[in-house]
Parts: structure tokens; sequence; C-alpha cells
């Protein structure tokens, strides 16, 4: 059994898999298995992939047609043999330390959930901003913002259970987080960067567009909000974006944004 099984949900993602999975292949805690879903690719996708599965920790499921990243990564979930589970997006990266780092925070801490702190790198301008954690992260709090990027989150298999994430094309990893502190958990952020998020696609706007309706759907349909609550916690969702985007010196002072300690 591995130490940590890596779920790292794929679609059409061709050009960006192999980066993903060699920044696997680079951590230092070598005990890991990579599940790599593959969620009904109809690009090169499978071809980019060939090149990784010489190393016996790397293996490949395929589900038939276009799912979303929420099943591909319950499907991955289901196969895993890991004490950790970590998950990594198909246009995401490591950084070599991630794996070690972590787990040795959480045997520390004696947390189930942890996060790490990211790089965000807009693929099309360079420009890079490193984000920053708390080092508690707790309800309701979470439900204003979520301060967790998914690329760097880790959880405890044993503790997961059976639990898994909704049925949602959008905000899936999201609302994932909110059910399991919701349990009355709290996750530990290790505030050093140990991930790098791409971004930057020529659909970036479109893409901030479904992402706020999408959380808007999470508040009113899935976690079934009463209106006032909704729209009290998506306008401090809404706020805290534009305050990250637009205004990082005040999201800074205001605590919104958070620098990393290292």
């Amino acid at each position: 059994m591995a130490e940590v099984s890596v779920i790292i949900p794929c679609h059409n993602a061709a050009g960006v898999i192999g980066r993903a999975l060699a920044s696997v292949q680079a951590q230092t805690l070598t005990d890991w298995e990579a599940i790599v879903v593959d969620d009904g690719s109809t690009d090169a996708s499978l071809d980019a992939l060939s090149p990784y599965l010489a190393d016996p920790r790397i293996r490949v499921i395929r589900l038939p047609g276009n799912r979303g990243a929420g099943p591909a990564r319950n499907a991955g979930i289901d196969a895993a043999r890991g004490r950790w589970l970590a998950f990594l997006d198909a246009d995401d990266e490591w950084l070599p330390e991630k794996l070690a780092r972590q787990t040795a925070f959480l045997q520390t801490t004696g947390a189930r959930i942890a996060a790490t702190a990211y790089l965000r790198h807009n693929d099309l301008t360079g420009d890079q901003e490193a984000i920053g954690l708390p080092r508690r992260i707790a309800m309701p709090a979470f439900l204003k913002t979520n301060v967790m990027g998914f690329s760097t989150v880790m959880i405890d298999r044993a503790w997961l259970g059976a639990r898994r994430m909704p049925a949602l094309r959008r905000r899936q990893d999201f609302a994932f987080l909110i059910a399991l502190l919701r349990s009355g958990t709290e996750a530990a952020g290790l505030n050093e960067v140990l991930c790098i998020y791409h971004h930057g696609h020529a659909t970036l706007s479109a893409g901030k567009g479904r992402a706020a309706r999408g959380t808007w759907a999470m508040y009113r349909v899935h976690l079934g909000l009463p209106l006032p609550l909704a729209t009290w916690y998506f306008a401090h969702y809404a706020l805290c974006g534009v305050l990250r985007h637009k205004a990082p010196r005040l999201a800074r002072a205001l605590g919104v944004l958070r620098a990393p300690g290292v």
C-alpha cells in the first residue's frame, strides 16, 4: 500500500498532463501511486500519458463519456490504496517537497485535512502571485471564501470513509470541502508554497462568470441555504474575489489575501 494516492482527473489535457505527472515523479517522497482518471477525453490525452505508464506507480482509469471532475475524482478515490489522498488537477503542478512536507505536517498536527499555499501563474502574461492561507480553517468562515486550492488538498483516507464529491458540474470541490468541515473537523493550513496553479486562458472571464453562477447554485440549491443567508455568503465570496484580484494590497490589509510564510 502506498503512503499517498494522487488523484488526477483528466479531460482533454494532452498539452499539460505530462507536466503534472512529471511533478509527481519529481517528489522527494517516493512512496506514492498516481491514479489518472480520463474523463472521456477526445484529444490526444491518452497518447500524452503513454510515456509515463512505464512507471508502475502510475495507472489510468477511463470513464465512459465526460462526467465531470467530481465523478472523475470519486472514481480515483474508490480505486485509491494509499494512507493519504492528494488531489492534483491536470493543468497544475507540485514543487518537489510537496508530499513530504504535507504528510509530515498532517502527522505532526493530527489534522485530517490539510492544504498548502500556492503560486498563481498566469500562462498568458507570465505574472505570478503567491497565495497563502491561515493555520486553521473552519466553518462558517470557509463558507465566505474558499481559501484552499484543491490541487493542494490532502485528506486522511480512513477518516474520509464513504464520503464522496457531490454530483455538481461546477464548484464540487468547494461543496465537498464544506461538507467535510461541516462534520465538525477543521482543516490545517501549511503556509508554504508547494503547488503552482496555472490560469490565464483566453476564456478566463467566461470562466469567472460560470464559477460565480456555480457558487450561487451551490449555496442555494446544493446546500439549501435560505435566500438571505445565501445572499450574505455569496456577497462575501464575490467581494473577496474582487479584492484579491483588483485590490490585493487592501485584501492583504483586511486579511482576505495572505502571504505565504515561506
